[in-house]
C-alpha cells in the first residue's frame, strides 16, 4: 500500500555509494550533472551506448543538449551489444583515448554501463587491455568518473561495483567487482523504460529477482541483503504483470526500476552464487541468449538445490510468487515448481533445450563454470557446496 503515497513524478535523490536521481523526469538532472563534472575540469567524455535505444527513448536529445550547453565535448561509441565483449571495450577505449575523454557516460541497460565501467578503468590504466581486466592480471584501484543513465529495470549495475564483459575467444564471461567503478551519478527515469520490448521487460525484471534470491542466500548474506530481497520480489510480483499488460504504465515502470535498483544494492552486499555463475557460460557460448532468460531457465533448479540449506529465508522472500511455503527443507520440489509456475505466468516457460542446448553440452558448461575467471568464487559462496556434481545437476535439471 505504501506505494500509493509516492509521487512518481517527483525526482528523488537516493544515496548509495552512487548518487541516484530517481523518478519520472529524472533525465533532466543530466543538466546538473554536466555542470558538476565541468566544474571538476571534465570537458571531454565518451558516451557508451547501443545503436538505437539511447536515441529511441529520447535520452540522447537531453544528454546532448546538456553537454553542448556546458561546453563538454563528446564522442559516441554506439556499438555496444547485449553481452558486451572485450573487443567493444578495447575499441571504445581507443576512441576515448584518442579524443582525450576524461569521463564515461553510459546510456542503456547493463551492457553499456558494464562496458563503460571497463573503459573507465582503461582510461586510468592505459597500458592495460580489456583482456587484462577480465583475465584478472591486475586489480585496478583507479577509474575515470562514470555516469550511468539506465534504460532498463533489471541489472542494478548503475548502483554497484560490478561489471561483466565476455571474452569471445575463450568463451569466458567473468564478473569484476572494484570500488573504483561505482558510478559517480546514475539516472533511473521510468519514462525512458516504456520502450522496452515485452520480452526484455520480462527478462530484466527476472534478472532483478535472481539477484536478490542469490544475495539473500549466499554464505555472505546479511540481514540487509535479505530485507532488500523481500521488498524486491514483492514489487516485481506486483508490478511486472502490470507492465506486461500496459508497457506505458509509468507507476509499474517506476516500482520495477526501484526494485532493480535495490536488487543491485542487495547483491553489492550479499553477492551472487549459482544462478549467475552457471548462466554466464550459457550466454558466453551463445551470445544471443538474453542474460535474464538464461537466469530464468536456471532459477527453479537452483531454488530446488539450495532450499534445504536456506528454507526459512526462501519461504519468506519467495512468498509473493510462491505462497504457502512453511520454510521446512522437505518443500524443495514444491518451491522449485512454484517458481517455475510463476515464470510461466509471466510468459517465460523456456528450458535449456528450447535454447539449443542438450545433455551433450553439460560437460563443457560445467567446465566453463569452474574455469572462467571469478565464477568459481561465486560457486564457493553458494549455500550448498561447490562440487562439480552440484553444478552438473543444476544444468541437467534445467534442460
Amino acid at each position: 500500500m505504501w506505494e500509493k503515497d509516492i509521487n512518481i513524478h517527483e525526482v528523488k535523490e537516493i544515496r548509495t555509494r552512487t548518487n541516484v536521481y530517481f523518478g519520472v523526469g529524472a533525465i533532466q538532472k543530466i543538466n546538473d550533472i554536466a555542470k558538476d563534472i565541468k566544474s571538476k575540469g571534465i570537458d571531454k567524455v565518451i558516451v557508451m551506448s547501443g545503436r538505437n535505444a539511447y536515441k529511441a527513448t529520447g535520452a540522447w536529445d537531453v544528454v546532448e543538449k546538456a553537454l553542448k550547453e556546458n561546453g563538454i565535448g563528446y564522442v559516441n561509441f554506439d556499438q555496444v551489444t547485449p553481452n558486451p565483449t572485450t573487443h567493444h571495450v578495447n575499441d571504445a577505449f581507443k576512441m576515448a583515448e584518442d579524443f582525450g575523454a576524461k569521463a564515461v557516460i553510459a546510456i542503456g541497460g547493463g551492457s553499456p554501463t558494464d562496458a563503460g565501467k571497463s573503459v573507465a578503468i582503461l582510461l586510468e590504466n592505459p597500458d592495460k587491455t580489456a583482456e587484462d581486466i577480465y583475465d584478472f592480471t591486475f586489480a585496478p584501484v583507479k577509474a575515470a568518473p562514470i555516469i550511468s543513465i539506465n534504460l532498463t529495470h533489471g541489472t542494478g549495475t548503475e548502483t554497484n561495483r560490478f561489471a561483466v564483459v565476455t571474452n569471445l575467444e575463450k568463451n569466458f564471461k567473468p564478473a569484476i567487482a572494484y570500488d573504483c567503478i561505482y558510478p559517480m551519478y546514475a539516472i533511473d527515469d521510468p519514462q525512458l523504460m516504456t520502450k522496452l520490448s515485452p520480452k526484455q521487460t520480462r527478462y530484466v525484471s527476472i534478472d532483478a529477482v535472481n539477484h536478490v534470491v542469490e544475495a539473500a542466500t549466499s554464505l555472505v548474506a546479511s540481514p540487509y541483503s535479505i530485507t532488500l530481497a523481500k521488498q524486491v520480489i514483492e514489487l516485481v510480483a506486483k508490478y511486472l504483470p502490470k507492465a506486461i499488460e500496459n508497457p506505458d504504465d509509468l507507476e509499474a515502470r517506476y516500482f520495477l526500476a526501484y526494485a532493480a535498483m535495490m536488487g543491485g544494492v542487495s547483491f553489492d552486499n550479499g553477492l551472487l552464487h549459482y544462478t549467475h555463475a552457471l548462466e554466464h557460460p550459457l550466454s558466453a557460448v551463445k551470445p544471443d541468449l538474453s542474460h535474464g532468460l538464461g537466469l530464468a531457465i536456471l532459477l527453479p533448479a537452483v531454488v530446488k538445490t539450495i532450499y534445504k540449506d536456506r528454507s526459512a529465508t526462501l519461504a519468506d522472500i519467495l512468498a509473493p510468487i510462491v505462497p504457502g511455503l512453511n520454510g521446512t527443507p522437505d518443500e524443495a520440489s514444491k518451491a522449485a515448481e512454484g517458481v517455475y509456475n510463476w515464470l510461466k505466468s509471466v510468459g517465460v516457460p523456456e528450458k535449456l533445450t528450447d535454447m539449443g542446448f542438450s545433455a551433450a553440452d553439460v560437460d563443457k558448461l560445467t567446465d566453463l563454470a569452474f574455469t572462467t575467471p571469478s565464477l568459481d568464487g561465486l560457486i564457493n559462496i553458494g549455500p550448498s557446496g561447490n562440487s562439480r556434481e552440484l553444478v552438473r545437476k543444476i544444468y541437467e535439471e534445467s534442460l
